[in-house]
């Protein structure tokens, strides 16, 4: 039985920087690099298997052929993506479909549940969570009245924060944040306003009435709260981030020692800060690795912190 060590895969985007490549040391494609796809199996980014057994095969032929590592998790694909978004700039204002849309209308896909740890931020930031509308009727008054300054809902937000962002959430990452990202295995974004940028000399598509159909109203500002709560375990603090319908996120710091199991069918787990070991091997900040159903005992040794996150049953 091994750790699955993986290649993260790179997005030029818009909005994006080079702090993938200055913070964590990837060799990013340019200076516009917005998302590292870190532990995925979607067509748009499959994450390549680096060393080992399985090396030079992709997530997704691993899902297909050989699920025992998975704990036979159900689903006709890999159900989580774990990425790091660099925003330099602002994201559009968006909004994501649940699973019952989603397959209605795009496709037979997944809908987007997802989450955000705040990695780093500028002095100051917000975040865009939520809007302001009482009803669904004054949501589509407001977008369709681009009275974006009365609709959108900013929050401050800083490194260590924690943000839930269920379907129908209105939300946008703000330039100056870095983030890690725990989402559902899927790529549908519904774009409501972006600012009347221009890509390439025209504005990017956008999907009004799609967001107006998902946006749920009112906002309540609680569904993008979680309670966090913590364990000394060794030399380890594990805070339990948020447990939903689609996912349990976990965070550790490490300094010293820890031997872990884990109940779930698999763990991707992500190291952000420092370095160490797992299992005797050397890793450091911005290593990727999924550990297979019924591993064992992981021993970690180091000044680390770490993201799991484990797949919850619908």
């Amino acid at each position: 039985m091994e750790l699955i060590y993986l290649k993260p895969v790179f997005k030029q985007m818009i909005w994006g920087g080079n702090r993938l490549r200055t913070d964590f040391g990837y060799d990013i494609p340019g200076d516009q690099t917005g998302e590292c796809w870190a532990i995925g199996a979607h067509p748009n980014g499959d994450c390549e298997v680096a060393e080992g057994t399985f090396a030079g095969q992709k997530l997704s032929e691993l899902w297909q052929n050989h699920r025992e590592l998975f704990g036979g998790f159900p689903g006709d694909r890999f159900p989580l993506l774990i990425k790091i978004i660099d925003a330099k700039n602002d994201l559009s204002i968006q909004v994501h479909p649940d699973d019952a849309y989603a397959k209605e209308h795009e496709n037979g896909s997944l809908g987007k549940m997802e989450c955000w740890y705040i990695l780093d931020a500028k002095k100051d930031q917000t975040i865009v969570i939520g809007h302001n509308a009482k009803n669904h009727e004054e949501v589509q008054s407001m977008i369709e009245g681009h009275r974006w300054k009365e609709f959108i809902r900013e929050v401050p937000c800083r490194k260590g924060d924690f943000f839930q962002i269920n379907p129908g959430t209105v939300h946008a990452i703000k330039g100056g944040t870095l983030i890690l990202e725990t989402q559902q295995n899927s790529d549908i974004t519904y774009r409501v306003y972006d600012y009347d940028r221009l890509q390439n000399g025209k504005p990017r598509q956008l999907h009004v009435q799609q967001s107006i159909d998902v946006i749920r109203a009112p906002f309540h500002p609680e569904d993008a709260e979680t309670t966090r709560t913590s364990e000394k375990v060794q030399d380890a603090v594990i805070e339990t981030l948020v447990t939903c319908a689609r996912y349990q996120v976990q965070k550790t710091e490490l300094n010293g020692s820890l031997t872990r199991t884990w109940d779930a069918p698999f763990v991707n787990l992500s190291v952000l800060e420092g370095e160490g070991t797992i299992e005797g091997k050397p890793v450091k900040k911005g290593v990727h690795l999924i550990i297979p159903y019924q591993y064992g005992p992981v021993a970690m040794r180091g000044n680390m912190m770490m993201i799991t996150s484990t797949p919850e049953k619908a």
